[in-house]
């Protein structure tokens, strides 16, 4: 009697962690075992009778990723598994269904192989495809078609970046010197550099000492409270040898001549009589002021994260931002209706919409989305349905993913009838 449950104890203990985790924990309480021995248990328990479920869900998974596949079928009812098969053929699932009446419901995704395994062995149920699926592929052939209208986000953000740009030039044309005048940008450098450091609470003594200037020259940049408050004295308004030639240095800076040596040799021609250092201290902040870098237009994937988005979800900004896609591309904005009319289709259960929303997607130029409405198409049935009923393979991705663990867990020695034991049995 003591050995009988000391077996049913390890293989207890080996259908929940496997062979070397299970010898590790039956060493604990003093049952020394070897993992093969804990796997001889396992593998010694009597078969599994899987009973009949009315709503089964079906899903692959992987006994050697991207070579050998099984099929997994779960009763969608009670949330568990009933049966594992070596293989993922249409034939073997017709033939299990077969020998399984009363399944009326079957949730499967949109493989072919399990579409015509359900048509031969359970003809009169009722196949529902996965709307999880079904919502991913339209993600996917929603970024197909940003991705062909990519000139149009760039085009926005050059829009954008335009727009700051002359935001950013408008002060200079208030102010009474504008920017690349050698006491003018200094100036504002100064002050800019004063303020800076009284919000981040040093004190007017602090900022004499850090800037090397002198008590009175910090009180009155900390005192003006805008930079061209300063812009008095003999330097106002006092016109200098070089301003008739600034509009001719500044469309040949625009060419891309940046030697300041060239354009004084070129001006003198014009009649400038004043020196070289002038043209290069007035030159020079062109130079050095830094430049707005150009922002980088969202990518397809981003915009599609966006049209999938419920727009009552979506971030203040991120909804602005694909306003302003959508306002520069028509077809972009036609794809976010068609996206979202298929979400409210796929949470709501209105499948009866799903012709209508067909033939308004078959209207607008969108071919990659042609392209999946031809596979629903292919599957309307089913589409239909998973878009109607409540039932869906959430369940069976669950078991999927436990199938991994289970997999790792035994290092290799997962041969198909030991790991149907510990999935069906554990």
């Amino acid at each position: 009697m003591r050995r009988r449950l000391l077996r049913s104890a390890l293989a207890e203990v080996g259908l929940a962690l496997a062979g070397r985790a299970g010898a590790r924990l039956a060493d604990i309480p003093g049952a020394r075992v070897s993992r093969n021995t804990v796997l001889r248990l396992v593998d010694a328990l009597p078969e599994p009778q899987p009973r009949s479920p009315r709503v089964v869900g079906v899903d692959e998974y992987a006994m050697r990723k991207g070579r050998v596949y099984g099929t997994v079928l779960v009763d969608v009812e009670t949330r568990r598994p009933v049966d594992l098969l070596p293989d993922r053929d249409a034939g073997t699932l017709a033939a299990w269904l077969t020998q399984h009446p009363g399944i009326e419901v079957v949730c499967r995704d949109c493989a072919p192989f399990f579409a015509e395994g359900a048509s031969i062995g359970a003809p009169s149920a009722v196949q529902v495809a996965d709307r999880f699926h079904l919502w991913r592929n339209l993600g996917e052939a929603a970024e197909r078609c940003v991705s062909r209208h990519r000139p149009c986000l760039r085009a926005t953000t050059a829009e954008s970046t335009t727009e700051k740009e002359l935001a950013s030039e408008s002060p200079d044309r208030d102010s009474p010197w504008p920017t690349g005048h050698r006491f003018a940008d200094r100036t504002r450098a100064k002050h800019a550099t004063v303020h800076a450091l009284l919000a981040a609470g040093h004190s007017r003594r602090s900022i004499q000492r850090q800037l090397g200037m002198t008590y009175r020259t910090v009180q009155r940049l900390a005192d003006a409270a805008r930079p061209e408050d300063l812009f008095q004295g003999q330097w106002q308004n006092r016109r200098t040898k070089l301003d008739d030639f600034k509009p001719y240095l500044h469309e040949r800076w625009a060419e891309g001549c940046t030697n300041a040596w060239t354009l004084w040799e070129e001006i003198k021609t014009h009649g400038y009589t004043g020196g070289y250092g002038a043209v290069r201290a007035y030159l020079q902040p062109f130079r050095t002021s830094p430049t707005a870098p150009t922002a980088r237009p969202p990518s397809p994937r981003t915009v599609t994260g966006w049209m999938l988005t419920h727009p009552d979800t979506l971030p203040e900004g991120e909804r602005l931002k694909l306003k302003s896609v959508l306002a520069s591309c028509p077809e972009l904005d036609a794809l976010t209706g068609h996206v979202r009319a298929f979400g409210r289709m796929l949470t709501q259960l209105q499948g009866d919409q799903l012709p209508q929303w067909i033939k308004a997607v078959r209207a607008d130029d969108l071919p990659r989305l042609h392209t999946f409405v031809n596979g629903l198409e292919r599957d309307l049935a089913a589409v239909t349905a998973g878009l109607t009923l409540p039932w869906s393979s959430g369940v069976v991705e669950g078991h999927v993913n436990r199938i991994k663990m289970i997999k790792r867990q035994m290092y290799g020695r997962a041969s198909f009838g030991l790991l149907r034991k510990r999935v069906l049995l554990a």
